[in-house]
C-alpha cells in the first residue's frame, strides 16, 4: 500500500484495519513513529521491513501474530514491547534491527518470555532472539534452554563469547 513512501514520516491508522498487510509500509525510510489501532491482530510478514527510521513502536494488546521480517532492517528501532495477546511471533521478526537493546514480554503472555531483554518461549527452553545491542561481551546461556532459535544472536557485534550448558 505505501511501500516505498521515503517521504513518509508518520502514519496514522484508523481503528477499522484489523490487518497490517505483508510489505504495507516496506521499505519506508523516513517512517519515525506509527500509530497501531486496538483494532489490528496481525502484523504480517515484512510489514515494516527496511523502516530505518522507526524509532519505537507500540503494539497494541489486540495483536495476536508478528509474522517474518515483520521489522526486519528497523536499525534505529531500540526497544520493543510485546503485548500478552501476542501467541506467534515469527523467527526472522526482528532480523537486522542492529540497535535493538532489549525485547520486553508481557508477564502475562501465555507463549513467550523476556529476561533481561532477551526472548525466549514462555518455558525458557528456547532463546527467540537475542538483541544485537544487549551490552554484555559474554553470555551465559541458562541451563533452561534446549534449543536456539534460527537467527537468534544474529548481528550481535559486541557479544565476545557464549558458553552453551550441556542441556
Amino acid at each position: 500500500a505505501f511501500s516505498g513512501c521515503s517521504s513518509l514520516q508518520s502514519i496514522d491508522i484508523p481503528n477499522s484495519v484489523t490487518q497490517i498487510g505483508a510489505c504495507d509500509f516496506s521499505d519506508c525510510s523516513s517512517l519515525q513513529s506509527i500509530d497501531i489501532p486496538n483494532s489490528v491482530t496481525e502484523i504480517m510478514g515484512g510489514t515494516f521491513k527496511g523502516c530505518r527510521s522507526l524509532q519505537s513502536i507500540d503494539i497494541p494488546n489486540s495483536v495476536t501474530e508478528i509474522g517474518n521480517w515483520a521489522f526486519e532492517g528497523c536499525s534505529s528501532l531500540q526497544s520493543i514491547d510485546i503485548p500478552d495477546s501476542v501467541t506467534e511471533i515469527n523467527g526472522t521478526a526482528f532480523a537486522a534491527c542492529r540497535s535493538l537493546q532489549n525485547i520486553n514480554v508481557s508477564k502475562d503472555n501465555m507463549y513467550f518470555a523476556s529476561v533481561d531483554g532477551i526472548l525466549f518461549n514462555k518455558d525458557l527452553t528456547v532463546i527467540l532472539r537475542f538483541p544485537p545491542k544487549y551490552d554484555v561481551k559474554e553470555y551465559v546461556i541458562p541451563n533452561s534452554v534446549t534449543k536456539i532459535g534460527h537467527s537468534a544472536f544474529r548481528n550481535c557485534s559486541s557479544l565476545q563469547s557464549i558458553d552453551i550448558p550441556d542441556s
